[in-house]
């Protein structure tokens, strides 16, 4: 594709984006002054710091300091690249991405997942409709409100139901000229094993559509009404489809997730809907496999903090603890909700109530607790053999202890539970570490943001100054130059924003919000964003260019004095070192740099 056509379609889409429309959708926002003040998206507050400038096309939180503009703001919330929010708010405007040349195989490859997903769209909107609006949808209707499903959860989920006939949805698609093999591909159907024709893969089910983080369908699960097997099916792996990297109800829970600051994993999509259902929105659940280093990927992007809340029978806790080796190191707090009574999240939230459920919520084991009772059950403390055993479960989790402090309490805690004396457990953990096979872990995690105290200085404040100034008038780049060298920028993160509108001003491109944010990084782009988004006196333009000079001579003031320092410790040393001539030369550079500070001190 042509650098030209592309800046031109993202100047397009750039100034057919209005910023608050764009944030409102996601953030209630209220008018003070000239900005909009809501509760940062981003991190947990109570008293809103974001703020949306919309005559300048920013926004900027005072909490966790991230700023930009419109397609900066949805690259952080949608979890999505930069390019990938431009493209998204492009198809909300309906503006076409511009042609680009392709290969014949990535043609190929762009009409295989475009027909798929196209052809779950339409199998999503046929397992519907058969549920709500034809008479072969009352047994699914009829199993849905069994399990306390409402009517507008089975809108808000486009739940189905797949007739009990071989092959009607094959034959109603391939009749609307949908071809064979792409039925195949999404899984659909299946080919006949004797003669030609297919059939269809999902018969007398209710039909679950799962999608990915985008919101579009990849594929299905259906569940019998009965006790047949098997219980649940899922499409087939296909190009759009793969139960390690999915998590159902992830495009619907994401915001929930980082609002709560914590999700909820349960093991089957009925589950997920029963909570969902019920108002807890943070909820997500696995496909049918073992929770998976994908899936705690996926969900440390939202939110540092993952509750399990799996079946209480033997299985489910199989099942949880499997998980728990998964998450344990990556750095996530990891909880369990534990279901009483043997029952699990969907059971539980019909017979006590949403409200109960997120008291379990509040009440959630972290994960030494769960791990010390789950081992205590399992082994017997009274034996030698079955303390070893305790000792040896719990290792790991000792080890992986956040700070000293944490793990002297666990070894405090698992000493008293076992009876046995702390510097004999001490050897005995050592011992079981040592003896542990190795674990595979997780390359890091970027964590969701926190808050964070800013306390600027007069230097960073000028810094600042300069940069609004500069981008409102690059004209003053040439003069700033003779002022203020690159060096003389103490903040590293200042001197890259100077740097880049001194190298886009030389390759004579106006300065551009859009190409700033996706050519800075993360934390130059925020700061440029502070700078742009500052408060000024536009009644009062004089007071801003009084503010720009004065920014300049403390800057190059505090320049010269970091140079008079490094020249008095050059000619120190060099007296100590017998160089006569070397120390004249360099007291002679200080009472120079002396005059250019005494002329700023005059300015």
């Amino acid at each position: 594709m042509h650098s030209e056509a592309m800046d031109a379609f993202v100047a397009q889409v750039d100034a057919q984006t209005d910023i608050l429309q764009v944030v409102q959708s996601y953030v209630p926002m209220k008018r003070r002054g000239n900005r909009y003040w809501g509760c940062c998206p981003f991190h947990h507050e109570k008293t809103p710091s974001f703020s949306v400038v919309p005559d300048k096309g920013f926004f900027y939180c005072f909490g966790c300091h991230a700023g930009g503009n419109a397609f900066k703001f949805l690259s952080l919330i949608e979890n999505i690249t930069y390019f990938d929010a431009i493209r998204m708010q492009a198809e909300k405007l309906g503006i076409p991405m511009p042609a680009r040349e392709r290969t014949p195989e990535q043609e190929a490859r762009d009409r295989q997942f475009a027909n798929l997903r196209q052809v779950n769209k339409m199998a999503r909107d046929y397992f519907h409709n058969c549920l709500t609006l034809t008479r072969y949808g009352q047994p699914g209707l009829a199993y849905f409100a069994g399990r306390g499903i409402s009517k507008e959860t089975i809108e808000e989920f486009s739940l189905g139901f797949a007739p009990d006939a071989w092959d009607m949805l094959s034959r109603a698609f391939q009749k609307r000229e949908v071809p064979a093999e792409v039925l195949l591909a999404a899984g659909l159907s299946a080919q006949r094993r004797q003669g030609n024709g297919l059939y269809d893969r999902f018969r007398n089910r209710v039909i679950i559509p799962i999608a990915d983080i985008r919101g579009r369908v990849v594929g299905f699960g259906g569940r019998v009404l009965d006790d047949s097997k098997p219980k649940y099916l899922n499409t087939p792996e296909t190009i759009l489809f793969n139960k390690r990297k999915l998590l159902f109800g992830l495009d619907r829970s994401h915001r929930a997730i980082q609002d709560a600051g914590y999700a909820i994993v349960v093991e089957g999509y009925m589950d997920a809907i029963s909570v969902f259902g019920a108002g807890v929105q943070n909820v997500v659940a696995t496909l049918g496999t073992a929770f998976t280093q994908e899936h705690a990927r996926l969900l440390l992007q939202y939110a540092q903090r993952i509750y399990f809340c799996y079946d209480s029978d033997a299985a489910g806790q199989k099942a949880t603890l499997r998980a728990l080796s998964i998450v344990q190191r990556t750095g996530a707090e990891v909880r369990v909700i534990v279901v009483p009574d043997g029952k699990d999240p969907d059971e539980y939230i019909r017979k006590h109530g949403a409200e109960a459920f997120r008291k379990l919520a509040e009440k959630a084991q972290d994960l030494y607790s769960y791990m010390l009772q789950h081992a205590l059950r399992e082994f017997d403390a009274g034996t030698p053999d079955g303390r070893s055993r305790i000792t040896q479960a719990m290792a790991p989790v000792i080890a992986d202890a956040a700070n000293t402090m944490q793990r002297q309490d666990y070894e405090k805690r698992l000493a008293q539970a076992l009876l046995v004396d702390e510097g004999t457990l001490k050897d005995n953990l050592k011992r079981a570490v040592r003896e542990a096979p190795p674990e595979e872990t997780m390359p890091a995690v970027a964590p969701v943001r926190q808050a964070v105290h800013r306390a600027d200085s007069a230097e960073q404040k000028a810094g600042r100054c300069i940069i609004r100034r500069v981008w409102q008038q690059p004209e003053l780049l040439e003069g700033l130059a003779d002022d203020l060298p690159d060096e003389a920028i103490a903040d590293t993160v200042q001197k890259e924003i100077l740097s880049y509108l001194r190298q886009q001003a030389a390759a004579g491109k106006p300065f551009d919000a859009a190409r700033a944010a996706a050519e800075l990084s993360g934390e130059a782009g925020d700061d440029l964003t502070l700078a742009l988004t500052e408060d000024t006196d536009p009644d009062h333009p004089e007071h801003e260019v009084r503010a720009y000079e004065d920014s300049v001579t403390l800057l190059r003031r505090r320049y010269l004095e970091r140079l008079r320092a490094a020249h008095s410790r050059a000619a120190q040393a060099a007296s100590e070192a017998g160089d006569a001539a070397k120390a004249m030369q360099e007291l002679a550079e200080v009472r120079t740099l002396m005059q250019l500070i005494e002329a700023t001190q005059e300015a």
